[in-house]
C-alpha cells in the first residue's frame, strides 16, 4: 500500500476493547494498527462469503458439533 493511498483515522474504543486489542497484540507481536487491518481484510472475506450465499462454522475438534455463526 502507497503512502498516497493510505488515510488516518481516529478510533474510539471502550476500556475493555482497547484492553483486548493490547493483549491480542502483544500475543501475536503485531502493531494495534496491523491488528486492526488484518480484522477488517478478515471481515471483509466472511462478509464476501455470507454475501455470495456461503456459511460460516465453528466445528467443536472434539465432539464435531457445528455452530453456525449468525452475522449482521
Amino acid at each position: 500500500m502507497s503512502k498516497e493511498s493510505r488515510r488516518r483515522m481516529t478510533l474510539n474504543l471502550a476500556g475493555t476493547e482497547m484492553q483486548f486489542l493490547e493483549d491480542l497484540c502483544v500475543r501475536k507481536g503485531v502493531s494495534k494498527t496491523a491488528a486492526i487491518r488484518q480484522a477488517l481484510r478478515l471481515y471483509q472475506v466472511v462478509e464476501d462469503r455470507v454475501d455470495s450465499g456461503k456459511k460460516l462454522y465453528f466445528v467443536d475438534g472434539t465432539t464435531k458439533e457445528r455452530s453456525e455463526l449468525m452475522l449482521l
